[in-house]
């Protein structure tokens, strides 16, 4: 009996009527019980016990169309305001599309049963169920070129820095429009909040940089220092205790570029390091298909990218993202005080001197190792 009762120590399934009255964080605590409902509870519960506290670094990757669909201005906007969101690797297509309202320009509702060919003709663009006039890409276009022609971009930069920058001129226009809070990159630019692309030539921000390149602009985006930046943020979040965690929406590249910090901190630099210690993803991918979109967090494990320690800590959703990530943003705002931002923006330079220094004295104790293995080799 003592062992059958281990089994049987959960909370008894006794859910009360639904009224219509409920809060969302009381729909989620007293109906999400089981399946995925049973892992968004789950993970609307780790985000805002733990994923909070004060000496946690989060950081958040975005996937897939969010923005087009509104998902920019109703849940990551809010999470940065409130302190919730540290720093950011995104998809180039996701800020892009987010550009289009801080421009005033208009995304719509739309079908995703509508004859395309028939959209061509009318020069309507569609994206499952969001539609919008081709003229927003052309605009949207020229704002890039315009803003990336200017004399502060004519360098080779990381991602945040271009990001940073072309957040504060997408801020200026939302002022001169009269409007407030439609985009990520203008919200991040004042708050100190770094945004990273993994793959910045994916996108058409990419491409129109590209387009400056033929034209003789000097514009370059620099990979090497997302690399070492991102490393220097979650290195910096483990100081004196502190801890990180990863908040992935959806998958694909922007997932591995968040996680692989400690890959190059451990591997790559030969820093000692243990992972990072909290792991919340939201996806509609399947881990059976070996892709990374759908690896496991205990997966990440074998690669140093967790906390083996911490695996309790780690909650998968499979869940299409526009569904959870609001309840995930409305349950935790309803739950929690907004904390203080950290500005890692701001401290960037900062950051990678440490981590710098870090690997030179990583590198000076290996390379010792390796001098005396090669002494004892010689011996022989």
């Amino acid at each position: 009996m003592n062992q059958e009762s281990s089994y049987l120590a959960g909370p008894r399934i006794d859910p009360p009527a639904i009224t219509g009255r409920e809060t969302v964080v009381e729909l989620v605590d007293n109906t999400f019980l089981a399946y995925n409902a049973g892992r968004l509870r789950e993970a609307c519960s780790l985000f805002t016990d733990r994923v909070l506290a004060t000496d946690t670094t989060v950081g958040m990757s975005l996937t897939g169309a969010l923005t087009p669909a509104g998902v920019g201005m109703s849940t990551v906007i809010p999470l940065i305001e409130a302190g919730f969101v540290d720093w950011i690797v995104s998809t180039g297509a996701n800020l892009y599309h987010d550009a289009h309202f801080a421009l005033g320009m208009e995304m719509h509702r739309g079908s995703p049963f509508a004859d395309d060919i028939a959209l061509r003709e009318k020069g309507v663009v569609r994206i499952y169920d969001v539609v919008f006039d081709y003229n927003v890409l052309l605009r949207t276009d020229k704002f890039v070129r315009d803003v990336s022609q200017k004399e502060e971009f004519q360098r080779s930069m990381s991602t945040a820095e271009y990001h940073y920058l072309l957040g504060g001129y997408l801020r200026e226009r939302e002022r001169t429009l009269g409007l407030e809070r439609k985009s990520i990159l203008s919200v991040a630019h004042a708050h100190g909040v770094p945004v990273y692309t993994s793959s910045p030539g994916d996108s058409s921000v990419g491409m129109n940089v590209a387009e400056l390149a033929l034209s003789g602009h000097a514009l370059r985006f620099d990979v090497s220092a997302d690399v070492n930046e991102t490393a220097a943020i979650v290195l910096d979040a483990k100081r004196d205790g502190g801890k990180s965690a990863v908040v992935i929406i959806g998958g694909g590249s922007p997932k591995n570029f968040l996680l692989q910090t400690e890959p190059q901190i451990q591997e790559v630099l030969g820093i000692d390091e243990s992972g990072h210690d909290y792991y919340l993803q939201i996806t509609d991918a399947r881990p059976d298909t070996g892709g990374l979109s759908g690896a496991t967090p205990s997966e990440a494990v074998s690669w140093g990218k967790v906390d083996p320690n911490q695996l309790p800590n780690a909650v998968v959703c499979y869940l299409d993202s526009t569904v959870g990530l609001p309840i995930l943003t409305a349950y935790a705002l309803a739950k929690r005080q907004p904390r203080s931002q950290r500005r890692l923006y701001d401290q960037r330079s900062a950051s990678l001197a440490r981590l710098t220094e870090k690997y030179r004295a990583a590198r000076v104790a290996r390379d010792g190792c390796l001098g005396n293995a090669s002494a004892g080799l010689a011996g022989h």
